[in-house]
């Protein structure tokens, strides 16, 4: 039986139980979700939920801003980071159709004889 917590995109954190987990404000994670650079889910009710892996990608922002980086430059970073990942996708799924054998694909490219 596979429970939430075991997904790391189940969204079971709260704003308050991940400020206090990463020690940052909460209102840093607001300023962080209304510049989109890291958006949780919501709840029914409109309140942040958190799954691990948006805690990760906070994590990252802080080790960013740590580091001089601003919140839009960091938001490029991600949106490049998700744009190679879907890029490297298409490039492997594409060597994996071209690695398979394909009768007609070798017929069709067999040399003619004359």
């Amino acid at each position: 039986m596979k429970l939430p917590m075991d997904d790391e995109h189940a969204a079971l954190f709260t704003v308050g139980q991940v400020a206090s987990m990463l020690d940052v404000q909460q209102a840093f994670l607001r300023r962080i979700d209304d510049n989109q650079v890291v958006s949780p889910q919501r709840s029914a009710g409109g309140q942040r939920r958190y799954s691990r892996h948006e805690i990760g990608r906070v994590q990252e922002v802080v080790t960013m801003m740590d580091q001089g980086m601003t919140l839009p430059a960091i938001r490029r970073i991600i949106e490049l980071q998700h744009e190679l990942a879907q890029i490297t996708r298409e490039r492997d799924e594409l060597a994996r159709r071209l690695a398979e054998p394909n009768p007609a694909r070798s017929t069709s490219e067999a040399p003619e004889h004359q």
